[in-house]
């Protein structure tokens, strides 16, 4: 069997060329004799490799020189616990609840301080995104914490919160490299990069350097100071170097697609045709309200659960992977992420149409 359609919310799908080039390199990076899994990342090529990583999300997300980027380990989840630990100097944070990773958030912000929830759409199953225009934001508030794109229940913020001039801190986990963004509207901005950068076992955050600091709360580990990590250039201990080569290389790649202007224009067009097919379906449905609709996850559902998995089983055995929903809610979902081609949105499209046609 060939490569499949891979709509994997994450791990997800990587491009191509950048896997034909990691196979490439897999025994011996560029006259090193050995393997980038195998070599120092003390040495003078791995550090190259980093730096040009680093260099390149710079350029391609116009990161100002006063923002720290660290490549960590953990995942989104483990930052969770390493925001409030590093930023909560009054003990008080607003959090926005959209979705599971946004409640996870809160509720590990719970252990550290006063965490409160000031706006959530849980009454509605996580389908839209609040209206956050005008917040009850503590005048205490060390940070207010979004979840920018939900991947479980498929919805984003399109506007960015009225933080009223608390920093706003953001886990971008699903939506990462596919838009362009003005990072000087975050204080911190983390993601996992499982989904639109590289494999599993690499965080990335972009931190206001003002908010590196010494005054941590008492207890916070020494790994999860982000100070430590910032001073030792994410190399206090070995990172997760094979991961950032593998980052580096996509970085590359949007770079040679024509950043993310590009990546966002290709985004808006895959997920349209998605969405106008489900908007003309009698079987199928989307599940968010429009305005609020994620280009990177689009869960949908027929109505029935044994509809549900006859298609995902059938789409499947035609080369529509992990078209599954997320086990909380059912259904199904399609993660579009910027590694998937167009053709494989159009593949789903025609094959999801001629199932439905063939139950008519």
């Amino acid at each position: 069997m060939g490569r499949v359609y891979n709509f994997s919310a994450g791990p997800a799908v990587l491009p191509e060329e950048v896997l034909r080039e990691a196979a490439d390199e897999m025994l011996d990076y560029r006259g090193a004799g050995m393997s980038v899994m195998e070599m120092s990342h003390r040495s003078k090529t791995y550090t190259g490799i980093i730096e040009a990583a680093e260099a390149d999300l710079r350029e391609l997300m116009g990161i100002p020189d006063n923002y720290q980027v660290l490549f960590l380990q953990g995942g989104a989840s483990q930052q969770f616990a390493a925001v409030p630990m590093n930023l909560m100097k009054n003990c008080v944070a607003d959090y926005i609840i959209t979705g599971a990773w946004a409640k996870k958030a809160w509720q590990e912000g719970q252990i550290f301080g006063d965490a409160r929830a000031i706006a959530s759409s849980a009454d509605e199953t996580f389908s839209y995104i609040p209206d956050c225009s005008d917040l009850d934001v503590s005048p205490d508030a060390d940070y207010v914490h979004i979840c920018e794109n939900n991947t479980i229940y498929g919805t984003k913020f399109h506007t960015l919160p009225n933080t009223l001039g608390k920093d706003l801190v953001a886990d971008v986990s699903s939506c990462i490299l596919s838009e362009p963004v003005d990072i000087t509207r975050y204080g911190v901005m983390y993601g996992g990069a499982q989904k639109n950068i590289g494999p599993a076992g690499v965080v990335i955050s972009i931190i206001r350097e003002d908010l590196i600091r010494e005054d941590v709360l008492e207890g916070t580990p020494t790994m999860l100071k982000w100070k430590t990590q910032a001073d030792a250039g994410s190399m206090y201990n070995t990172p997760p170097a094979y991961g950032i080569y593998i980052c580096g290389k996509v970085f590359k790649w949007v770079k040679a697609q024509g950043g993310l202007e590009a990546m966002q224009a290709r985004n808006q067009e895959k997920a349209a045709l998605l969405y106008d097919y489900l908007d003309q379906s009698s079987m199928f449905s989307g599940t968010v309200r429009k305005e609020d609709r994620s280009l990177m996850n689009v869960p949908f559902v027929t109505g029935d659960a044994d509809l549900d998995a006859a298609f995902v089983a059938e789409a499947k055995a035609a080369g529509l992977e992990n078209l599954k929903g997320h086990r909380s809610v059912g259904g199904m979902r399609a993660s579009i992420y910027n590694a998937m081609p167009r053709a494989g949105v159009e593949a789903l499209v025609e094959f999801m149409d001629g199932f439905e046609r063939a139950r008519k």
